[in-house]
């Protein structure tokens, strides 16, 4: 048997898990199961315990190890485990000699679990490009920057994958351009903190000019998607290929937490509610048709149901289309956990209202499809995606093609044609 991953989070976490497979059976690792893990609630920890338990009682013969976010910030709680066998860390994860050590340990019956390195001692970042996206995805992922330098007084992300840093804009380029020449129709960028890109780099080129340099020497390149961004660090050259290219889609997910600028200010955040709002109407007057998301935390300690009002009534302020809500969850040794905390039962009500808003937008934004004609990816045999990212219900096409499609009606939460 090979080497099996199960994975817990974010699309970044998606395209490690990729690196991990091949790096693991490069190392001659089999029948070996690897959790890769999530941090950012309580639930996405309980989650992966719950997971090794499951698959230790399904596969008892099996290897089990653990890494991600979660096994870096809590490697001794996951090394208690007597169902694990070992613990990697959330950069040793992507080398190959960690998975050399891990087969090793297990060859000679090692009983030390724990091979977990200081992230905040990780300075630099290694482009890695995925042979098994070969295997036909019409959408795949380009990790182009990893960590985060801000402090966010809920977030425990930066304990897991350290300080920000970037991989420079030619391996970037090159990556691209072979994923292209493998026949991907749709390359999305993807990080931890995305608008923080090139920081770090010679230069400080910012995301805008690495989207730029994508868009003009990969001409082959049908679609470029970008991930979460933080709007305020959004910048002119970004603004401007938003603008100006029609293969960079017309999507965004923002990174805007709260409504109410005292909870942002609590949270520590760098942007304010009149920020947000100004700019989704500045997108929106840039590419009218964009379609716009949001991950909005709902119960942050100290909220008011007036503050929770200010969130709610974002949603139509920034005309969001699509919902990422976080009931707050709060994480061990961030100041968030200290202050004083929202009860559990409101923050599920908030949550449950937040969500209801965000089914009745996308719904909204569905209905005004209707009638338009839309170039859409073909994800499999019944699903596709259009430019802004909405599902659609598919009968016929290729998978991996592009196809303009009229959309005649809706089937729940997907377009039909």
């Amino acid at each position: 048997m090979t080497v099996d991953i199960v994975t817990f989070g974010c699309r970044l976490n998606a395209f490690e898990a990729e690196v991990i497979r091949r790096e693991a059976e490069g190392a001659g690792l089999s029948d070996t199961i690897v959790i890769n893990s999530c941090a950012v609630t309580n639930e996405a920890v309980a989650q992966a315990r719950q997971s090794i338990r499951k698959l230790r009682r399904e596969r008892p013969g099996a290897r089990i190890v653990v890494t991600g976010c979660a096994a870096q910030t809590q490697s001794g709680m996951f090394a208690d485990m007597a169902e694990v066998d070992r613990v990697v860390g959330n950069d040793d994860k992507m080398r190959s000699s960690a998975w050399r050590e891990a087969r090793a340990a297990f060859d000679l019956g090692a009983s030390e679990k724990v091979a977990v390195s200081d992230i905040m001692a990780v300075k630099a970042m290694a482009p890695h490009l995925i042979d098994g996206f070969a295997s036909g995805l019409p959408r795949v992922f380009v990790q182009v920057q990893n960590g985060c330098d801000h402090r966010c007084t809920f977030c425990i992300i930066p304990f897991g994958r350290g300080n920000s840093r970037s991989v420079p804009m030619g391996a970037v380029v090159d990556q691209v351009r072979a994923l292209v020449a493998r026949g991907h129709a749709e390359i999305v960028l993807t990080g931890v903190d995305l608008t923080s890109y090139g920081n770090d780099l010679p230069g400080a080129p910012k995301l805008g000019m690495l989207t730029k340099q994508i868009l003009r020497h990969v001409p082959e390149l049908r679609r470029l998607r970008i991930s979460s961004i933080d709007s305020i660090e959004a910048d002119n050259d970004l603004l401007d290929a938003i603008a100006d290219d029609l293969r960079l889609m017309p999507h965004l997910h923002l990174s805007l937490q709260s409504g109410d600028d005292m909870i942002l200010k609590r949270m520590k955040r760098r942007h304010t509610r009149g920020d947000a709002i100004a700019f989704c109407d500045q997108v929106r007057r840039l590419r009218p048709d964009i379609a716009l998301g949001a991950d909005i935390i709902a119960g942050f300690p100290t909220e008011t149901e007036e503050m929770f009002s200010r969130s709610l009534d974002l949603v139509e302020a920034c005309g969001l289309t699509f919902l990422h809500v976080f009931p707050y969850s709060p994480r061990p040794g961030t100041p968030a956990a200290r202050m004083p905390q929202v009860a559990g039962g409101a923050i599920k009500q908030r949550a449950k209202r937040l969500r209801a808003a965000g089914e009745a937008a996308l719904r909204h934004r569905l209905q005004a499809e209707m009638g338009a004609t839309r170039e859409v990816l073909i994800e499999s045999e019944s699903h596709g995606r259009t430019e802004h990212y909405l599902p659609v219900a598919i009968v016929g096409e290729r998978v991996g093609s592009v196809v303009p499609l009229r959309i005649a009606g809706r089937d729940g939460v997907r377009l039909t044609i």
